[in-house]
């Protein structure tokens, strides 16, 4: 048998191909966050969980050591530096590496560009793209020190595709893939990856205000003809932040059930 082989073990029910490494996940408190993190620690990680409820951040912390893995929580907003810089400067405190970061969290405030607010374009631009830059920043000079890291951006479908009545989040999206690709460029001679995922229509809180005329219309454009769940964006987080995906970098990789093809 391998080494790597070894690494992948299956041990009481759980993979631990990730065992040893300290993950950090934003807006890990709900949706597809929750389930990443949940996911990742499945798999082995220790995981540090972001979001700025929390009371809802401190419940992922409390499942994933249920599961067995350790599991913190800490109130940030990712829109605020000075917020994730203290935040890392904790982790590394406690852990004196970060291997991990999954850039999850993020806001919509939809509304037709004609009678968007300057604060909602703001809003979205600050949580989405600009929290993104914060905590890839923040942690990346302890990745590069360790010639290791994995890092993979949450996106969206409609960061490639546009959507109506969401200019700010689209605009938000497309950034974080350029980002993506940017950065994955900027640290590949450090060993570190930088992936994108793009959500396509995945059932959480965020899908549940399109009531059942706008399912039905998406419905209708996916092929595989589902909504997706937020498993089938953490099991592709998992594989973008373990060793199998070593030569993957700077890829946007689509989870949408063929909407976008």
């Amino acid at each position: 048998m391998s080494q790597q082989h070894l690494h992948n073990v299956i041990f009481g029910g759980f993979c631990v191909k990730l065992k040893d490494k300290v993950a950090v996940v934003t807006g890990a408190g709900r949706g597809i966050g929750r389930t990443i993190a949940l996911q990742l620690a499945r798999e082995g990680a220790s995981l540090v969980c972001w979001d700025i409820e929390e009371e809802s951040v401190v419940q992922t912390a409390r499942e994933v050591e249920a599961m067995g893995s350790l599991g913190l929580s800490f109130r940030v907003d990712v829109a605020q530096f000075n917020q994730v810089s203290s935040a890392v400067e904790q982790i590394l405190g406690r852990f004196s590496r970060i291997d991990i970061l999954v850039n999850n969290a993020g806001i919509t405030r939809d509304n037709l560009l004609a009678r968007m607010s300057e604060e909602e374009w703001n809003q979205v631009l600050d949580v989405n793209l600009k929290g993104t830059f914060n905590c890839t920043k923040a942690v990346v000079k302890q990745m590069m020190k360790q010639r290791s890291g994995r890092i993979v951006n949450i996106a969206s479908v409609v960061g490639l595709m546009g959507n109506a009545g969401q200019v700010n989040y689209c605009a938000s999206k497309a950034g974080i893939i350029g980002f993506t690709k940017a950065v994955a460029k900027e640290l590949a001679s450090r060993a570190i990856t930088v992936n994108a995922v793009a959500p396509g229509f995945i059932e959480t809180e965020m899908t549940k205000g399109l009531g059942d005329r706008g399912r039905e219309t998406f419905l209708k454009a996916i092929p595989l003809r589902r909504l997706g769940k937020p498993e089938d964006v953490a099991l592709l987080v998992s594989f973008l932040v373990s060793e199998d995906a070593g030569y993957v970098t700077g890829q946007v990789i689509n989870v949408d059930g063929g909407l976008l093809m």
